[in-house]
């Protein structure tokens, strides 16, 4: 892998990274960090919208969390490099806002709101944007991740589902408003059957009026 496709791998595997320290910090210590969470409305609680994506409950959490975000993040950074800083920080903050003021009573910790933002970005950027690149990366998400789609809805009291919708709104607004970012640039063997079409438009044009 190139020097350059490293870079684009850096903020994923940072933010993979804090997750697992703070993980395996809690589970050396025998401590857990899920009351720097959010709560909602509480004032001590704001602090927790810069952390709540870092903390999670388990192991098995942890890692559910860990492998979309490698892949999500290196596909955003890689084919949206200039929408990407965009992307990250809005879906970083977003759901711990929209948590703090409209989530059930609770705790609300993980980086759930942060997947379902980047899987959204990357799927309806290909329905906007149309080109073969974006269409190609929306389905391959589809396909791999289509499944989390049922996350946004209520289906389970354990589950922050509001981190998850809140991730797939910002996810869905964000890929309408960086449309123009990052344009797909045709190479030039893809306007060959497209010229060699006018090509013989021409030519025919050309027989019908010497013919007459």
């Amino acid at each position: 892998m190139s020097v350059t496709n490293l870079k684009k791998l850096f903020i994923p595997i940072i933010f993979v990274l804090l997750i697992w320290i703070i993980k395996l910090a809690e589970m050396l210590w025998g401590i857990s960090f899920h009351e720097l969470g959010i709560f909602p409305g509480r004032i001590n609680s704001l602090m927790g919208i810069l952390i709540f994506p870092l903390i999670h409950g388990s192991f098995s959490h942890a890692i559910t969390n860990t492998i979309p975000l490698v892949m999500l993040g290196f596909s955003l950074s890689y084919f949206y490099p200039a929408a990407a800083k965009i992307v990250w920080i809005t879906i970083y903050f977003i759901p711990g806002i929209f948590i703090w003021f409209l989530g059930r009573t609770g705790f609300h910790i993980g980086a759930s709101g942060v997947v379902y933002g980047l899987w959204s970005f990357i799927f309806f950027s290909g329905i906007i944007r149309r080109d073969k690149r974006s269409i190609a990366l929306s389905l391959l998400v589809l396909f791999i991740y289509g499944s989390i789609v049922v996350g946004i809805f209520p289906i389970k009291n354990e589950m922050s589902w509001e981190g998850h919708l809140s991730g797939f709104i910002s996810g869905l607004i964000l890929s309408v408003l960086l449309r123009k970012y990052d344009k797909y640039k045709k190479y030039y063997w893809e306007n060959e059957e497209s010229t060699d079409e006018e090509l013989e438009i021409s030519y025919n044009k050309n027989n019908s009026g010497e013919s007459n």
